[in-house]
């Protein structure tokens, strides 16, 4: 049953071990009756009462009777489901429809629905249809709703069907099910003057001169998929290796999110720890970026990024746009702690060519870390790092505070490095924190132009 799709269940089916099935969809009632008509009957044989004997046949007869002829029903129904919406934020609702189709020629009897869901996202939901004519369609629907992000499978749908007696139940079920994907929280950001661009050496500078007019003279290295009309042939017979011209481009500001995953650098779980505060930063941030027009990417500090990302990240308009957000939302939906211990791999993912603005959202880190990632400013346009207190997050879960004297340590290391470092206490807002990073940014953007004049 896929959304806006059709599965079919017939009670009709799985005629083999017939008698053991429709015995097990006895109920509570049937199995009484059972059991008190069989005891009727034996008392009847002991004492010479036929009379006894004949309540006791009936007894035993009428759950035997309604078991057979529920099993032999011959319903055929077509059941759909709908997610609206299929990728929700964690806190919100959202609404599955339920359709179900009688496509037999007959009339159905008392149908009884229940769809299976995660106990995370509420009670299973249960439905009672009376009767559905031939060709007849009933609608149902339910509300779910997650604290906490992720993928959760919903279905399959099972269909119970009774006799009018309640002698005996039997459950068929459907055999698909959909997914509903809980993102994180994105809260609105202002817009600031943040720049992707490069500082204006390496990589960086030599690509500033293919942004207009005349092809870059400077030939790179082919990759694949490059236009091999664009073979600078005079090049490849000068390195050994197949080079292609610059292709003209426009410039586009670049951005890269690194999230730290570390299971060391957090404490607590649930909705509101601190690991989640920093994946729901990381989610506003990149659709805050990507709806400026930044070619965006995702980087955890074990080096991984989104499936499907290209070189320079996503970028797009549009519809492509609301695309690369999915995506990205979809992988934070289902991240988790690493068991890394450091950030060497995502610096060496960085080194590796001009990321543009790189914005980081970071856990409790020691000196050696502090180290790595103070060089990673090196090849940015501009480094703002949210790292989070542990004092005050840590107070919450065991009442003891942790000193912060080495947290405002390595906030300085950040900082003399370059990067714009803010310390992030438990329940801040994201929004004040990128305003206050923005005027410090640009307070620090002064003092430097002053000292060059």
């Amino acid at each position: 049953m896929n959304a806006g799709g059709t599965g079919q269940a017939e009670a009709d089916r799985g005629e083999a071990s017939g008698v053991r099935t429709a015995l097990a969809g006895l109920t509570t009632r049937g199995r009484s009756f059972l059991a008190a008509g069989i005891a009727a009957a034996i008392c009847a044989y002991v004492l010479g009462q036929s009379d006894l004997l004949r309540v006791g046949l009936l007894l035993a007869a009428l759950p035997l009777i309604c078991a057979t002829v529920l099993y032999r029903t011959r319903y055929r129904v077509a059941a759909g489901r709908r997610l609206s919406p299929a990728r929700v934020p964690a806190g919100s609702e959202a609404r599955v429809h339920l359709r179900m189709d009688n496509v037999s020629r007959l009339p159905t009897g008392l149908l009884m629905l229940q769809d299976r869901v995660p106990y995370v996202l509420g009670p299973r939901p249960r439905f009672v249809l009376d009767r559905v004519e031939p060709g007849g369609r009933r609608e149902v629907s339910y509300r779910v709703r997650s604290d906490l992000r992720g993928r959760y499978p919903l279905g399959p749908l099972q269909l119970r069907l009774t006799d009018p007696f309640g002698m005996c139940e039997l459950t068929r079920s459907f055999s698909t099910y959909d997914t509903l994907t809980v993102i994180p929280r994105v809260e609105p950001l202002a817009p600031v003057r943040f720049s992707g661009e490069a500082k204006g050496y390496g990589d960086g500078r030599q690509r500033s001169l293919a942004l207009a007019g005349e092809d870059d003279v400077i030939p790179r290295g082919y990759r694949y998929g490059d236009d091999l009309r664009r073979v600078h042939w005079r090049s490849t017979a000068r390195y050994g290796e197949l080079m292609v011209r610059r292709e003209e481009q426009p410039r586009r500001s670049r951005c890269t999110v690194l999230l730290d995953t570390r299971g060391g650098a957090y404490e607590g779980a649930g909705p509101e720890s601190a690991f989640e505060w920093a994946v729901s930063g990381t989610a506003s941030v990149l659709v805050h970026m990507l709806e400026r027009g930044f070619s965006v990417r995702l980087l955890t500090e074990s080096g991984s990024s989104v499936p499907g990302e290209g070189a320079d990240g996503f970028a797009g308009a549009g519809q492509e746009t609301a695309d690369a957000a999915g995506l990205m939302m979809d992988t934070l939906a289902v991240i988790d702690h690493s068991d890394g211990t450091g950030l060497s791999r995502a610096y060496d993912v960085l080194r590796g060519g001009n990321q543009g603005l790189l914005v980081a959202f970071l856990g409790d880190l020691d000196e050696e870390q502090a180290a790595t990632v103070a060089k990673m400013s090196r090849r940015s346009g501009g480094a703002v790092a949210f790292v989070l207190d542990p004092d005050t997050w840590t107070r919450e879960i065991t009442g003891v505070p942790r000193p912060g004297d080495r947290h405002a340590e390595r906030l300085g290391m950040l900082r003399e490095a370059g990067w714009t470092a803010l310390s992030v206490p438990r329940g801040a807002s994201l929004d004040e924190l990128w305003r206050q990073a923005d005027r410090e940014r640009s307070g620090l953007t002064a003092v430097s132009g002053e000292a060059l004049g």
